[in-house]
């Protein structure tokens, strides 16, 4: 079996050492090299060039992400695998979106980590299922996030009214839905179009779909 060779980077010696203890007794993985900062790892890549790069998502001065985001986007074929602890989620998220192969936590066993080396180098992911779930929420949290950023500024009767535009309803069968009068729906598709830069229903239908209005409001026209 061709031998995996890989760097350490974590800013605590004596995790290094527990590290490369632990993966130099699988034959077919091979320390080549360590760094305890984003800078020392961003330097020994070209020097070394692992196959894959254990690194904590801490360190001190430039992060981890940082240099997983720099890792993978000069040298895509490596995998950077992160260390994490459970209070890491956020952290989590914007590593896998750096580029990171997949995340393990720093608690796990033996028979884990190297597992977690196995699928990198197979060019599979591995999310530790400790913390997936949370990583998951907050991912969708970010993804919602992003969507309300689309309709800031709009009010909540706003955002109902669009999202029956959208729908193709006429303002008659809007003002019905929402029970409003049409002058005060009219009004509403007015302001909705100035404040989003629209210039017409069409434009503005397409725009509630393009940036899923539909998963903020129900279809009751409720905000979620």
């Amino acid at each position: 079996m061709k031998s995996v060779h890989v760097m350490l980077v974590d800013d605590h010696e004596v995790v290094r050492l527990g590290l490369k203890t632990l993966l130099e007794d699988v034959p077919w993985i091979k320390v080549v090299a360590e760094a305890g900062t984003a800078e020392e790892a961003l330097q020994a890549v070209p020097v070394y060039r692992p196959n894959i790069v254990v690194m904590d998502i801490r360190l001190p001065g430039e992060s981890g992400i940082m240099a997983c985001q720099q890792i993978t986007s000069h040298w895509p074929e490596i995998k950077v695998i992160m260390l994490t602890s459970y209070g890491d989620d956020e952290l989590v998220s914007e590593a896998l979106q750096a580029g990171a192969s997949g995340y393990v936590l720093k608690q796990i066993g033996n028979r884990e980590l190297v597992h977690a080396i196995d699928a990198a180098r197979h060019g599979h992911a591995l999310l530790d299922p400790l913390v997936t779930g949370h990583v998951i929420d907050r991912l969708r949290e970010m993804e919602r996030e992003h969507r309300q950023l689309a309709f800031k500024g709009l009010s909540i009767r706003e955002m109902e009214v669009l999202s029956l535009v959208a729908r193709g309803k006429s303002n008659a069968e809007i003002a019905e839905k929402l029970f409003l009068s049409q002058k005060t729906v009219s009004h509403h598709v007015s302001s909705i179009l100035a404040k989003l830069g629209l210039s017409n229903r069409i434009e503005a239908a397409t725009y509630a779909v393009r940036n899923h209005l539909d998963e903020l409001i129900d279809s009751d026209q409720r905000l979620l």
